[in-house]
């Protein structure tokens, strides 16, 4: 395999995990940091062997022995450095959220097939092993058809009004910080939403701090959601399907594990009715009870998987990338643009319902 030369364009906390992640895979070379001060920069570069380092994004990505840039800068800036990377002849990596909204991801899609450019959103999570076998479990029928979808993420955070995360100016909102992890999920499993009901709380800075969702789909399948800065949930999914449900363990943005339990369907004339049910009255006697409370409660004990990643997970999305460059492709099966501007359509629907706009999009 062809080695693969990486630019990375910021230099924040993202970024640092990104070139960690990029120590995993031998064909890849992070040749390059850009930053808006030299200096940042060359400590980036020195933290991380980075045999070049450039004051401005402009210069990193003239760089004529650069094949990918990965763009790791605050939401509000996706677009433009999309933008300015794809013009420039450079593949393209770009954090999520991969816009700020539709309308800019449909403009950064239409110039990434005019350039003929391979272009993706990095929603790590997605590339993981574990997410990469969940589709394969749910085909081998391990809990049924299912149902229903119920996932969180929220984590209490210090208010902070300069905080990227509470910034209206930089994207900042429950939502697109942590929303879009249980979203990108759902639509995972059965694509864009038919319906979306949403309920958000605004705070102080004018951003989202906790919205609820309720998505249905065409399927007949519906997913209850939850993001918040107010309060630390519990991280993880439930699927239930129709005789046995599969859960992700937390952290939801970075699963290892899995647990899946069966059930049985249950005849209301067993257990119900206005004379309680034949199981009921059978239990009435001890040693019935005891022996069908012990089968029940070994019917239900859990099946354990784990899908170990390596390193910090980072560089399973930077594999992914260098496959598709590598075949020639423009785009990726597992994280098609389709995909990320069908999320970004959702995210604008459930912002729309709580009459939530960012100050870049009130002026244009």
């Amino acid at each position: 395999m062809t080695s693969i030369n990486w630019g990375i364009l910021g230099t924040g906390y993202v970024a640092k995990q990104f070139a960690q992640g990029l120590q995993q895979l031998p064909y890849a070379k992070l040749l390059a940091v850009g930053s808006r001060q030299l200096e940042t920069a060359q400590q980036f570069a020195q933290a991380f062997q980075v045999p070049r380092s450039y004051h401005s994004y402009e210069a990193l990505v003239q760089d004529q022995e650069i094949d990918i840039i990965y763009i790791a800068t605050p939401n509000t800036e996706h677009y433009e450095h999309c933008l300015l990377s794809l013009q420039a002849g450079k593949a393209v990596l770009c954090e999520k959220p991969f816009t700020l909204n539709a309308q800019q991801a449909r403009e950064i899609i239409a110039v990434a097939h005019a350039q003929k450019l391979f272009c993706m959103e990095a929603l790590w999570t997605r590339f993981l092993p574990l997410m990469q076998q969940l589709p394969l479990l749910l085909k081998a029928d391990v809990i049924g058809e299912v149902k229903l979808l119920i996932a969180d993420f929220g984590l209490r955070l210090k208010f902070n009004p300069q905080d990227r995360r509470f910034n209206p100016a930089l994207g900042g909102g429950a939502l697109l910080d942590l929303g879009i992890y249980p979203i990108a999920l759902a639509s995972y499993l059965w694509g864009r939403p038919t319906t979306i009901h949403s309920h958000s709380l605004i705070g102080k800075s004018q951003v989202d701090e906790q919205t609820t969702m309720i998505l249905g789909h065409a399927q007949g399948t519906q997913a209850l959601l939850a993001c918040s800065f107010l309060t630390t949930t519990p991280q993880e999914a439930l699927l239930l399907g129709t005789h046995g449900r599969l859960k992700i363990h937390a952290p939801l943005y970075r699963p290892a594990k899995l647990s899946i339990q069966s059930f049985s369907e249950i005849d209301p004339t067993l257990t119900g009715g206005h004379r309680g049910g034949i199981v009921s009255r059978l239990k009435q006697w001890r040693v019935v009870r005891t022996v069908y409370d012990s089968l029940v409660s070994w019917r239900q004990q859990p099946t354990n998987k784990t899908f170990a990643y390596q390193g910090n997970g980072y560089h399973y999305e930077a594999a992914e990338a260098m496959r598709c460059l590598q075949q020639g492709l423009l785009e990726s099966q597992i994280m098609p643009l389709a995909e990320s501007l069908s999320i970004l359509e959702t995210l604008d629907t459930i912002r729309a319902q709580a009459n939530f706009k960012y100050p870049i999009e009130i002026t244009e």
